[in-house]
């Protein structure tokens, strides 16, 4: 049950989650369109590791891992880089990096994995894995570069040194230094999270130019589990989304993303139950998993948040359909997708919890009632006091210059700012309710009327460098954040409560000397889910189809390799964990299976497995199984993999003629452990779609993925214990039931 995170290292992780498929509230607004996933299509047949920043045009850009960009290319892109105006349609504009550029520290032929690009100061920096240096013959001695640029599309000139150099690992080798993401704090202070399977995720201080770590790392996420990190603010916290199971299994790709928040950047960051994900029974809430439609591991996420104010998750994806770029086995092919993201009881989530889109969904919003990025001069304002002027399609100048656009009802407005020379500068709505970064004062004030509010700017803040100011009105409520980059990197962040609504005009304004202003907009608020879709519901037992083990075993249950250690005695199913496994080609573990009812039904097991914690004990487990035969089955199982405790749930088709394994992660095993499989026949297809859950109290349930079985089949459930037989360990099942 070894896996391959990327051709060419080694590792061992698996992983799942899910969502079930259901209508949800869209966000919707002025220019709202609609699209279809994949979103890179115009670009490429795949475009992995995405992340998208706005730049200081207008335009949307995004930037993908090295790969070839379409079938039968093979050609190897350095960085590929994508520009949109309405983050839909996307047009290919180049490589970040030429064919013979790379770092000096680089060894020649180093690619660069998961970009992650920021605006630090006055320019912009892109965080790579330099997948091979000269530290090493060997390879795999992977660091984290930046390049800085003055515009998203360069040109790109990397720092002399790494950012963080590559890490000797403990059981040999070179931790696995990859997927940088940066973070800005409210106090100014920029981070770095890095890392994967070998040495977990890290998180470790930068200097102010965001060029060089500085300190002592922190472990945020424990190893054989996390890698992929992204990370934002939101209400107060701090979440840490990361990616688990493997990426790149070609049709049994689990990759999904979960989650954990803190109150500090350096954590320790937690799941909805508690769990810390630095657990060796590690915690991680569900945020995107497969949900049984074409899209299969779905993984290594970024962020942005659309002019209305609704967050947006873009991340990659295989369709089960075309797993690989050319030949099998060979890259995996995973295309751009972008879903909405939710925030439901203080959680995220991907389409209130229904997982990744595929049909026609309420696209981001990109344009508004006002949406002005000076290309045309002063058209649509009037000036009230000052000097303005536009040149370069920005506006400079002090005084106050209003919209002739009326904006009413719930809104959002937004503006890149610079002070060029003003104390003060910022947006009014309704000539009365005014956010300004008030530089003097060091700190973002809100006002309406007598009424006050103000956050302070961070040390060492620079208020010429540009920042995005956005200010949110939703009845009388309002909320304001300054950040430099829109991703959820916010310096400042200011609350007030109205007098009343602000609907109107668009004020800027500057005092004290003169602002520039850019990318002015003013649309309506976008309408948030209130609710997660439905979770599967258990209805009344199948008595029929159960099995208590009250009084032996049920003459219903069959073997596939009989195991005459299995016993049931004390009301349950004893079953020493046997050395033996079903994934690959040497099919030598037990199997005991029973026919399951026709239709929807859920499958329930309870299974004691004392695996400790912390200690090696690969691949020990014990669960459920949806079975057709020995290269076609579902497994969902408590199982240790090397330090960790996780619920995989496993999967094994044939392809290309031969078994292909993978898996995904569902929620934290306890020592007892509660598992469901959840089976539903799609009207449409008839496949078999069984999502997985698991529960530490048989009370609260943690819903993963979604693995698929063809229309032609006959799966059967049943139970398994194996694994591994060092040290001698028992799994004690307590009953099997179905429930409609």
């Amino acid at each position: 049950m070894g896996h391959l995170r990327r051709s060419g290292a080694l590792a061992a992780v698996l992983g799942l989650l899910l969502t079930a498929s259901a209508a949800v509230p869209a966000a919707a607004g002025p220019g709202s369109t609609h699209y279809r996933n994949p979103i890179s299509v115009g670009v490429g047949d795949t475009f992995a590791d995405p992340v998208i920043v706005r730049g200081d045009d207008g335009y949307w850009y995004a930037y993908g891992t090295t790969d070839p960009l379409r079938e039968g290319e093979r050609q190897f892109h350095r960085v590929p880089t994508a520009r949109s105006a309405d983050l839909v349609d996307w047009t290919y504009v180049g490589d970040a990096f030429g064919p013979d550029q790379r770092p000096p520290y680089a060894a020649p032929g180093a690619a660069f994995w998961a970009p992650d690009v920021r605006r630090i100061g006055d320019r912009y920096v892109m965080y790579v894995t330099v997948t091979d240096t000269t530290v090493s013959p060997e390879g795999s001695d992977y660091a984290i570069g930046a390049a800085t640029a003055p515009t998203p599309t360069g040109p790109w000139t990397f720092a002399a040194q790494p950012v963080v150099a590559p890490r000797p690992g403990g059981g040999g080798g070179f931790l696995w230094t990859i997927d940088p993401t940066q973070f800005t704090d409210v106090d100014g202070t920029s981070y770095l999270y890095y890392g994967s399977y070998y040495g977990g995720i890290s998180v470790t201080e930068l200097t102010p130019d965001g060029l060089r770590a500085v300190g002592t790392p922190t472990l945020v996420a424990v190893d054989n589990k996390f890698e992929g990190s992204y990370v934002l603010r939101h209400d107060g916290w701090y979440y840490l989304f990361a990616s688990t199971a493997n990426c790149c299994a070609g049709p049994a790709t689990g990759y999904s993303v979960q989650v954990g928040r803190s109150r500090d950047p350096r954590g320790p960051f937690v799941d909805r139950d508690g769990i810390a994900l630095t657990a060796s029974r590690a915690g991680g809430t569900p945020v995107l998993t497969q949900n049984g439609n074409r899209w299969i591991g779905t993984g290594h996420n970024g962020f942005l948040t659309d002019l209305s104010g609704q967050d947006w998750i873009v991340y990659h994806a295989i369709d089960r359909a075309d797993p690989y770029l050319d030949e099998p086995f060979g890259i995996n092919e995973r295309p751009m997708l972008l879903d909405r993201l939710d925030w439901i009881d203080g959680w995220p989530t991907v389409n209130a919890g229904a997982g990744p889109s595929d049909g026609n969904r309420p696209a981001p919003v990109t344009t508004g009632a006002l949406d002005e990025r000076f290309t045309a001069g002063l058209a649509g304002w009037r000036r009230i006091t000052g000097d303005w002027r536009v040149a370069d399609g920005r506006l400079t100048g002090s005084g106050a210059l209003t919209s002739r656009t009326t904006v009413g009802g719930d809104v959002r407005a937004e503006a890149d700012l610079r002070l060029t020379g003003a104390r003060s500068a910022g947006v009014s709505l309704a000539d009365r309710v005014e956010v300004r970064l008030d530089a003097a004062g060091g700190r973002l004030v809100a006002r309406d009327g007598d009424r006050t509010a103000a956050a302070a700017l961070p040390a060492g803040f620079n208020p010429a460098d540009r920042h995005n100011l956005a200010v949110e009105v939703r009845g009388r409520q309002l909320v304001a954040e300054l950040s430099p980059a829109r991703l959820g990197d916010q310096l400042a962040v200011v609350s007030l409560r109205l007098d009343r609504p602000a609907a109107g005009r668009v004020t800027l304004r500057a005092t004290g000397g003169e602002a520039e202003f850019d990318n002015v907009s003013a649309v309506r608020l976008h309408r948030p889910a209130s609710a997660a879709v439905p979770q599967p519901r258990v209805g009344p037992l199948i008595r029929a189809y159960s099995d208590e083990f009250s009084d032996g075993l049920d003459p219903a249950w069959r073997w596939v390799r009989p195991d005459p250690a299995a016993s049931v005695t004390g009301g349950a199913l004893r079953w020493p964990v046997q050395a033996a496994d079903l994934t690959g080609t040497g099919n030598t573990a037990g199997v005991l299976l029973r026919d399951a009812p026709a239709g929807d039904y859920v499958a329930e097991t309870k299974v004691t497995l004392d695996l400790g914690e912390e200690s090696v004990r690969n691949y020990q487990q014990a669960g459920l199984v949806a079975y057709v035969d020995d290269d076609r089955f579902a497994r969902l199982a408590q199982v240790a993999i090397w330090n960790t405790r996780q619920v995989e749930y496993g999967y094994e088709l044939p392809f290309a003629g031969q078994p292909v394994y993978g898996g995904t992660i569902v929620g934290t095993p306890a020592t007892t452990t509660w598992l469901r499989l959840a089976h539903h026949v799609d009207r449409a297809t008839g496949e078999h779609e069984f999502r997985a859950g698991s529960s530490r109290d048989g009370v609260h349930w943690t819903w993963g993925g979604v693995w698929t079985f063809p229309a032609d089949t006959t799966p059967r459930i049943g139970l398994v214990a194996h694994g591994g037989a060092e040290p001698p360990v028992t799994a004690e099942f307590d009953y099997l039931r179905f429930h409609r």
